[in-house]
């Protein structure tokens, strides 16, 4: 069993404090969603939780089991156990998806036995073509594809913890079930097995992604936990009544302090 811990988390993107106190704690085997409006800091979560360049840690910790992820650079994250699908992965010209995951692989301690065989077998059950998996990482790849090899990367690295930056970003309905379905089996086939926090806007994401826990982010800061019904709720309601007030609070829709 690992945990993922973030407490107390606040960071500033060109002076701006954008993350205003996050506190989350996800265990494997665990699926957290965590919603909100535009300009909320979702993104901002997954980019400060990953230690990308331009974004300023003010005040709290991240640890993967007692491990504090923040001053590591990514690489070292990465070999602690976290993994983040970006919402517009990038292009890597030249350098074929099997490298870079044989890389990745020896970096951490990993088998990279028969990695273009695993690499096929994910493919197929991920919709990708063999011929995709030649190419260098991206390049020339639909959306849609590329969130597929994100996922390919993503099965076969095995990392204790995932965070998917909008990860239903650009897929159609078909390719949306078979990346939730390998993510969600990988929360189940792991050992210890995928935690995951899901980052999304709408519920389609999680009718597929089924999560055990709903977060809504709002003004930098958690503001709302609930259960799979709030994804519904949300859905039903939207976001209004989670923007800040007058008074600096954040309020449901009926004006009450929202719960935490």
């Amino acid at each position: 069993m690992s945990v993922l811990r973030i407490e107390g988390l606040r960071a500033a993107v060109a002076g701006r404090e954008i993350l205003r106190g996050v506190d989350l704690e996800v265990r494997s085997g665990e699926t957290h969603a965590v919603m909100g409006p535009n300009g909320s800091g979702k993104s901002t979560l997954a980019h400060v939780l990953m230690g990308r360049p331009g974004y300023e840690v003010l005040a709290g910790s991240v640890t993967i089991d007692g491990t504090e992820l923040l001053g590591l650079p990514v690489d070292e994250r990465a070999r602690a156990g976290l993994f983040l699908t970006f919402q517009y992965p990038i292009e890597v010209p030249g350098v074929p998806v099997a490298e870079v995951l044989r890389e990745a692989l020896r970096a951490a301690g990993g088998d990279t036995t028969d990695l273009e065989g695993r690499m096929a077998a994910e493919g197929e059950r991920l919709g990708i073509p063999v011929l995709l998996l030649d190419r260098p990482m991206n390049v020339d790849l639909s959306g849609g594809e590329k969130k597929r090899n994100e996922t390919l990367q993503l099965a076969v690295l095995h990392p204790r913890f995932a965070v998917l930056d909008e990860l239903d970003s650009g897929l159609d309905v078909d390719a949306l079930r078979q990346v939730a379905r390998r993510v969600e089996a990988a929360s189940n086939e792991s050992d210890p097995p995928l935690g995951v926090i899901a980052i999304t806007h709408y519920r389609r994401l999680l009718t597929v992604l089924h999560p055990d826990v709903v977060h809504v982010l709002s003004e930098g800061r958690i503001v709302r936990t609930g259960g799979p019904e709030l994804a519904s709720e949300l859905e039903a309601t939207g976001y209004a009544g989670y923007r800040a007030q007058p008074d600096g609070t954040v309020g449901d829709d009926d004006g009450r302090p929202a719960e935490s």
